[in-house]
């Protein structure tokens, strides 16, 4: 009778039995808001990059038919590229045409921008993801000489904050003049020479991929000069970040005991404190990693780079508004989807984030 009492008791409102709650997993609802915001944030894009050619100095259609074209002429040509349509109508339109993968037609080379951006980004992905690879060992190694207080350590890190401090053009230029003018050891610009393009359009895979190992010595060699200036300044802010999380996890109380223990310091920074202090440095890398995108343009110039960079400083003079806002929505789309992989590794590692 007592059980009976109980649970009529319960039902009758004095206790509830426990029920199990249904709903998304952490990581999947994490996920979902981090894609969710990452659409958000293109179609804003999308809407800022429309709005300023839409009111940027110029006009695409006298651009389109040529400076010395007749009044007529560049009427005409308003009317077949749509530009006399009300803004939200051309704005949708952008937009669907995006959505497939039509970014219009450049004004300055004729050719579809996507077919441009096909042959360009491949020379722009090739300098910067080994740019940004040098940039993680950098600051790897900044962040660790300086928490195991390596012998020689300062020195290494003080030339590579001498050298974050120069602008990239200035640190670019003056990589020309001292090793290529002075010292005759780099290239000043270009490629290199690969007669057998490959399926990447990057010179280093490419010429790996075919066997050619002085085309890819080659292309290395071109390679070395740009991508240590592009990565200077990201190795700095990652190894400071990767630095400062270090220090913290050190000095926490498992780090200790593990010490205690008799373990190596190595043994203790990879078991014990590499994972929990990794979370602010993946940040900062992918903040790195989308700037370095942007500062490509720069760079790519100096060293005379056939990137998107060069593709975009010779669009802008002629107002070729299509590669403008091509490159442009490349570039955000890059920095934005970045963001949200890093996001999504460091709920991997850190899976109290996705709880979040």
């Amino acid at each position: 009778m007592t059980q009976l009492q109980t649970r009529l008791t319960g039902l009758a409102g004095g206790t509830r039995p426990a029920t199990r709650t249904l709903g998304v997993h952490p990581t999947v609802r994490f996920l979902l808001r981090r894609l969710g915001a990452a659409v958000l944030l293109l179609f804003v894009l999308s809407l800022v990059v429309f709005t300023l050619s839409t009111i940027a100095p110029g006009d695409p259609a006298r651009a389109y038919v040529g400076a010395n074209a007749s009044n007529a002429a560049v009427a005409e040509a308003r009317a077949r590229l749509g530009l006399d349509d009300p803004f939200l109508v051309r704005y949708a339109r952008f937009v669907g045409h995006a959505l497939t993968g039509d970014l219009g037609r450049s004004l300055r080379t004729r050719h579809p921008v996507t077919a441009d951006l096909a042959a360009f980004l491949p020379a722009t992905v090739e300098l910067v993801l080994t740019a940004f690879v040098l940039a993680l060992v950098l600051g790897a190694l900044f962040a660790v000489s300086g928490a195991l207080r390596w012998p020689g350590g300062a020195v290494g890190r003080g030339v590579l904050l001498l050298l974050a401090t120069a602008p990239p053009f200035l640190l670019a230029i003056v990589g020309v003049v001292v090793f290529f003018g002075s010292l005759g050891w780099l290239p000043a610009g270009g490629v290199g020479d690969f007669e057998d393009p490959g399926p990447f359009g990057m010179q280093a895979l490419d010429s790996l991929l075919h066997g050619q190992a002085d085309a890819w010595a080659d292309a290395i060699w071109h390679l070395a000069l740009p991508s240590v200036v592009l990565a200077v300044a990201p190795a700095v802010a990652v190894g400071r970040v990767l630095r400062a999380s270090l220090d913290t996890v050190l000095g926490m109380d498992h780090v200790r005991t593990a010490r205690s223990k008799g373990l190596t310091e190595r043994r203790v920074l990879v078991g014990h404190v590499v994972r929990n202090a990794i979370g602010p440095a993946l940040s900062m890398a992918g903040l790195q990693l989308g700037f370095m995108f942007a500062g490509v343009v720069v760079v790519e110039q100096v060293f005379s780079w056939p990137g998107i960079g060069n593709y975009l400083a010779a669009s802008i003079p002629v107002a070729d508004f299509p590669a403008i806002a091509g490159v442009t929505l490349v570039l955000g789309a890059v920095y934005v989807i970045t963001n949200t992989v890093v996001d999504l590794l460091q709920a991997l590692a850190d899976p109290r984030v996705s709880a979040t």
